[in-house]
């Protein structure tokens, strides 16, 4: 059975991490394997793959079969787009020279798409986060006016009782005076209505 390019399992529940190993085809997922050529996190975005590129397409040409995974993997890196000059270069297509030029633009149109693709990324973070903000920063301005209405209202309710209370405590104040005024002419008229000893 031919060696098999394949991912071998770690990290933790939830967060993969993945080795890229080549494995015999008979061993399990996480077993034994004969060389490790990279690793693969596919948490972030964009996912980050470290593969080492000479020995990833040495496997390849001694016949070693990728899974599906791995396959994408390798041609998203490059690998197979080499593969495939290499075997131009074998049949007399082109030259190496000419390979290696096509290659290197290809590389570089595969980097352009990955910078602005962290660029677009980042780009819509920081209109996500500014968005966040402003709604924040709405709710927060409703929560404020609606505290300054509550204190607005609970001010002019005790403004409303201090007032009563000083109402009260002014007709409190002028009903004994008045009694005591209307008092103080019967108490003359009874002392001048009693005899004389």
């Amino acid at each position: 059975m031919p060696a098999k390019i394949r991912l071998a399992r770690h990290g933790k529940k939830k967060a993969p991490y993945y080795h890229i190993v080549v494995a015999d085809g008979r061993a399990p997922r996480d077993g034994k394997y004969i060389e490790r050529i990279g690793t693969y996190n596919p948490i972030t975005n964009p996912a980050v793959i470290d593969i080492d590129f000479d020995k990833a397409l040495g496997w390849l040409n001694n016949g070693a079969v990728p899974t599906d995974t791995c396959r994408a993997i390798l041609s998203y890196t490059g690998v197979y787009m080499k593969k495939h000059l290499l075997e131009g270069v074998k049949k007399g297509a082109f030259d190496e020279a000419t390979a290696n030029t096509r290659f290197e633009e290809w590389k570089l149109q595969k980097l352009s798409k990955i910078q602005d693709k962290k660029n677009r990324l980042s780009k819509d973070k920081a209109t996500q986060l500014k968005e966040r903000n402003e709604e924040e920063a709405k709710v927060k301005e409703t929560r404020a006016q609606a505290i300054a209405k509550k204190l607005a209202d609970a001010a002019a309710k005790q403004r409303a009782a201090t007032e009563e209370a000083t109402a009260e405590a002014a007709a409190t104040e002028t009903a004994p005076a008045e009694a005591t005024a209307t008092e103080a002419p019967k108490a003359t008229v009874t002392d001048a209505n009693q005899p004389e000893a």
